[in-house]
């Protein structure tokens, strides 16, 4: 069989979490980890040399944060897509990685759960965040007096 892997560039300071991707990816067996970083900077070099499909990125990274990183990716590797795995629960941070081109948000927490089905949302080009953070989410949203078409953009990505 001559299938298509889906080539993934891994972006996280905690090498605990790289392996966990690895071997997730690694059992669901179309997906290929083509090259892991610790940093934001090194992120966005390997983003244009790699053009990788997707690209799961964390918030808190050193020498770059993940939310710069995202914007200055989709400058060198547009077609990649982006998703953000973080603890980081805020809905500020949550808003600005969507509005910075992230396909998805999905907590480590729950990335046993999430990080498979946010992934095929991200390569499908719909919009995925953990469900554990969507109410919060939502909430906020509609506190902030945000556009309603974000709002169903939100729910229309939680499973």
């Amino acid at each position: 069989m001559n299938r298509k892997l889906v080539r993934v560039l891994v972006v996280d300071d905690y090498q605990a979490w790289h392996h966990f991707v690895a071997t997730t990816l690694q059992n669901a067996e179309d997906f290929q980890v083509v090259r892991e970083v610790g940093d934001g900077l090194e992120a966005v070099r390997q983003a244009e040399e790699l053009q990788p499909d997707l690209i799961l990125l964390d918030i808190g990274l050193p020498t770059m944060n993940g939310l710069e990183a995202a914007r200055r990716i989709r400058e060198v590797s547009p077609n990649s897509k982006i998703l953000f795995v973080s603890e980081n629960r805020s809905a500020d941070i949550v808003e600005a990685a969507l509005n910075d081109g992230a396909e998805g948000y999905v907590l480590k927490s729950d990335a046993g759960s999430d990080l498979l089905p946010g992934i095929r949302a991200a390569l499908e080009g719909k919009r995925f965040i953990s469900a554990s953070l969507a109410g919060n989410f939502l909430i906020a949203v509609v506190s902030g007096v945000h556009a309603v078409s974000w709002i169903l953009t939100i729910v229309s990505g939680i499973h």
